[in-house]
Parts: structure tokens; C-alpha cells; sequence
């Protein structure tokens, strides 16, 4: 579309839905603006607007974040928007012809066109806010009516985060966020403020690093009711002191007022595949599971007035969309182990109602009812919850969700796992995703290349309900930011659940 004498491209072109284009030239025309619409078109990596009338350019073109050439060649263009920070691929910048600032021209000829990015990237005004994101309820007002009248019912909250430890967010990943928005002792600050407004009663968190963990997580959660439980992956074992305090795990809070921690377990992913005897001659085994250090954290807790029981399972697993398999292997190796553990846990007799730490000495109120038992592991509450790394067709969901996966599953890919190729895979937990009822979020990843929902909070249907979850984005928004983290998202996913005891158990009096 070069050199037609163009004069107006109206925000109605039929152009923008041709959002497959990687290169567009609209050099040498007539045009004298250029509509936001072009943002529609995110596969861009050339764009030609030399020879025009340009005044200005439309901020809107910092959402074409593919692009790695940009021509603006004699036009009458004096500033550049600062939202074309978040140009962060973008290799050439063509200016000359243009009355710019002399400030732009310098850190170009100087520095080059990275360095004008990054300064504009830097320089970008702070967003407005977006609107704080909604709950949406399971339930009627008559249940939830119903639920809050009734002095037995038991409720309680769960939130999934991965904060995006300091050590993985880095300019490289993450180069179309303001550097002091990317700082962790920036994002840090937002992350515990979150974490304080949904004041949830179990926290899952992964990427904490172990340094961080110990020296502000616990220090500022302390003061809110929360105690913390927390292991950091397998390759600390391997490091000094110094770069032990990078390495990021999972950590699991609870409200201590509330719960008693009964046992804590740690699931080296690497380690429990070593265990089993048919997993011992598969090369696959060794190139493949070995060679990742994710873990999982298991906390079996008590409720402190009423003595029922709860398992919460705090996960990361393998990011690489290359080893599906491995994701598919550590979600079926934790899985067995969380059933192990509460077969153990459902044997264990039931206690007295521990003494709350916020209770008065003294204080021996009846409980409401009898401590609840527990005839296997399958009648306990389970919550599994994390960053699974997998999309809604992955065999790692499809397993969760339908309680099996085939041996021959496409996301084994060819490889071999013992009895997990040979027979296949079966649990008998009864999970079911927290949003299944309302359809999974359009994601809880949002960067430039990658926008799905790869975190989860898994429940146990057979003794557990779900009230309400937390909404998604407002979409206003994210159609105006690039990705994140950004100014007011410090990490890249985040989930909340609230949830309700729905059995009796096996009660006796």
C-alpha cells in the first residue's frame, strides 16, 4: 500500500482484521494521522510510514510488541509517545526527516534504538487503575443466607499466587515493563498489600525466594495471623549459603488463629521418581524427570475449634511446553503421594480442639460438635493448588479433572514411564477446578506471547463446595496494557477460591 498517495486510513479499514500481517508498508501516501486501530494488528514485525504527513503517532502502536522495524522517515513527527516503551523487540528505528527532539536523536545516535525504548519504556506515565477485580458467586443469596445461619457450616478461603521471584523477572522476559515497575522491592510491595486485602485463610505461593521468605514474607505476614510453611527446590542442596537465598520454592500460609499444622511434607518430584522400581531402567527417567529440581508442599491441618481436617497441596511444575511428559509425570507423582498421605492422616485419631494462640487462657468453651473421623483419605477436604504450567487441553488438566489418562496419552509423547505408559493413569481424589463451574478464566498468564490459564485450585467434590471465585481482569484494561507485570500487576498470575466443608464426614458422637 506504499506510494498510492493514501490520504485517510479510516479506524473502519478492513485492514486491521487482517491481523495474520508481519510486514506493512505505508510509505509514501498522503496520511496525516494514523487510527489506535493498528494496535489489532500484533503480528507485525515491519512497519513502513515513511513519506507521510505525520504529526504524531498514536500510542496505541506500543501494543505491537512483535515489531523490530519502524520507519518513520520524513514526516513532521516532533515527540514520540512514551507508551512505545514497550516496543521491546524492536531492532531499527528510522527517524531521520523528522523535527524530534534533539534528546531522541542523541540517545539514538549514541546509544542506539534499544536505548530510546528502554528510556521511553521508563518514562511512561503510571496507567490509571484498573477496577478492582469482582467476585463472582457459585451460590444463590438464599444459600449463602443459608450458609452464614447455620452455626456448623464451615468456610474458608484459598489464594494462589506465583509472585515472580526477583531471579526470573528480568529485562530479558520481561522487557516491555518500566524497569523501577519490574524492581522487587517495588513489586514485593504490591504483591504483600494484595496478599493482605484478600486476607484469605490459606495462601499458596510459589517462586518465593528462600531469602525472601524468611526475611519479609514471614516478617509482615506474622503480624496478620499467618504462619508459614516453606521449602525451596531441590538445587539449594547443591549451592553455597549466598546463592541458596535466590533459589525460590513454595511457601504455604495459613491463619494460625483458625488452623493447626499437623505435619508438613516435602515432594521432590526427582527424588520420588528414583522410588519407583519401574521407573528405575527408563532412560527417560533419567534425561527427562531427573534433570528438573520442582517440587511440591503438602500441610495437613486442623481446624482448631471444630478438629475437622484439611490438606492443602502447594505445587510448581515444569514450565517447558516441551516436556509435557514431565508435567504429565510430576502431576501423577503427586497426585499418589497426596493420596498416601491422607490415607496415613485419615487413621490418625481425632483430637481435642487445640487451644487457639488468640483465645484467653482459661477459656474451655464446648466445641459446637464433636471432633469429625475420617474412614480413608478420600473424606478429608483436599485442596491442590498452584502453577501447573498446563492449559485446559493438557493431559495434566485432563487427568486432574477426569480422575484417568490414558497410556498412550499424546502428552507422554512417545516417551516411556514405567507402569504410566504401560497401564495408563488413575486417581480416585474427585477433583474438580475451582472455576469449572463458571469456565476457566481466558487466563491467568498475560505477556505478549502467552495469554492462557495455567494456575489452578483443585477441590475435592465429595467433600467440598465452592462459593464464589475471584472475577477475571477488567478487559477494558488489558486491552490498553501490553502484558504484565506492569505499574499495578507484579506478577503475571494470581487466583483466589472460597470454598465450604459439604459432608459430614463420618461423624460420631
Amino acid at each position: 500500500m506504499g506510494g498510492v498517495q493514501l490520504k485517510n486510513l479510516p479506524p473502519t479499514s478492513g485492514l486491521f482484521s487482517f491481523t495474520f500481517l508481519v510486514n506493512l508498508y505505508l510509505n509514501h501516501n498522503a496520511l496525516t494521522t494514523v487510527p489506535g486501530e493498528i494496535s489489532k494488528l500484533r503480528h507485525l514485525e515491519l512497519l513502513d510510514l515513511s513519506g507521510n504527513n505525520l504529526v504524531s503517532l498514536p500510542p496505541e502502536l506500543g501494543m505491537l510488541t512483535q515489531l523490530k522495524e519502524l520507519y518513520l522517515f520524513d514526516n513532521h513527527i516532533s515527540t514520540l509517545p512514551p507508551e512505545l516503551g514497550s516496543l521491546h523487540q524492536l531492532q531499527t528505528l528510522g527517524i531521520e526527516g523528522n523535527p524530534l527532539e534533539p534528546s531522541y536523536k542523541a540517545i539514538v545516535q549514541k546509544e542506539g534504538t534499544p536505548a530510546l525504548i528502554s528510556f521511553l519504556r521508563d518514562s511512561c506515565p503510571i496507567p490509571p487503575s484498573p477496577p478492582e477485580r469482582q467476585w463472582r458467586s457459585l451460590i444463590s443469596p438464599a444459600e449463602r443466607e443459608a450458609i452464614q445461619a447455620d452455626a456448623n457450616a464451615e468456610v474458608f478461603s484459598v489464594l494462589c499466587y506465583n509472585i515472580l521471584c526477583e531471579k526470573a523477572a528480568t529485562e530479558r522476559m520481561y522487557g516491555y515493563t518500566p524497569s523501577w515497575a519490574l524492581a522487587w522491592e517495588y513489586r514485593r510491595g504490591l504483591i504483600l498489600r494484595e496478599i493482605i486485602h484478600h486476607d484469605a485463610d490459606f495462601l499458596c505461593l510459589q517462586e518465593v525466594a528462600s531469602a525472601e521468605y524468611g526475611e519479609y514474607f514471614v516478617k509482615h505476614l506474622e503480624e496478620r495471623d499467618y504462619e508459614g510453611v516453606y521449602w525451596p527446590k531441590s538445587r539449594y542442596k547443591t549451592m553455597s549459603e549466598s546463592d541458596r537465598r535466590l533459589v525460590d520454592g513454595c511457601a504455604t500460609f495459613f491463619k494460625k488463629s483458625k488452623y493447626q499444622l499437623v505435619e508438613k511434607h516435602l515432594v521432590e518430584f526427582s527424588a520420588v521418581a528414583m522410588q519407583r522400581p519401574d521407573f528405575k531402567k527408563t532412560e527417560d527417567m533419567f534425561n527427562r524427570v531427573l534433570t528438573k529440581d520442582y517440587i511440591a508442599v503438602i500441610c495437613l491441618f486442623e481446624n482448631r475449634e471444630t478438629g475437622t481436617r484439611h490438606i492443602i497441596a502447594n505445587t510448581h511444575l515444569l514450565w517447558d511446553p516441551q516436556f509435557r511428559d514431565v508435567k504429565l509425570v510430576q502431576t501423577a507423582l503427586l497426585v499418589e503421594e497426596v493420596e498416601k498421605i491422607a490415607d496415613h492422616f485419615a487413621k490418625y485419631p481425632p483430637r481435642l480442639p487445640a487451644q487457639s494462640p488468640t483465645k484467653a487462657p482459661g477459656n474451655t468453651d464446648p466445641p459446637v460438635r464433636p471432633p469429625p473421623t475420617y474412614s480413608d483419605g478420600t473424606k478429608i477436604p483436599l485442596i491442590i493448588s498452584g502453577d501447573f504450567n498446563s492449559v485446559p487441553e493438557s493431559g495434566v488438566y485432563e487427568y486432574l479433572s477426569n480422575g484417568s489418562v490414558a497410556h498412550d496419552h499424546q502428552d507422554f509423547m512417545s516417551h516411556s514411564y514405567g507402569k504410566y505408559t504401560s497401564e495408563g493413569l488413575r486417581h480416585r481424589l474427585g477433583l474438580k477446578s475451582s472455576y469449572a463451574g463458571l469456565g476457566e478464566l481466558p487466563m491467568t498468564n498475560y505477556t505478549p506471547g502467552f495469554k492462557e490459564p495455567i494456575d489452578y485450585i483443585w477441590y475435592s467434590t465429595a467433600n467440598l463446595a465452592v462459593n464464589a471465585v475471584l472475577g477475571e481482569v477488567d478487559k477494558g484494561y488489558l486491552e490498553k496494557v501490553v502484558g504484565f507485570p506492569d505499574a499495578h500487576y507484579p506478577s503475571e498470575r494470581r487466583r483466589r477460591t472460597t470454598a465450604r466443608d459439604a459432608s459430614d464426614h463420618d461423624r460420631k458422637a
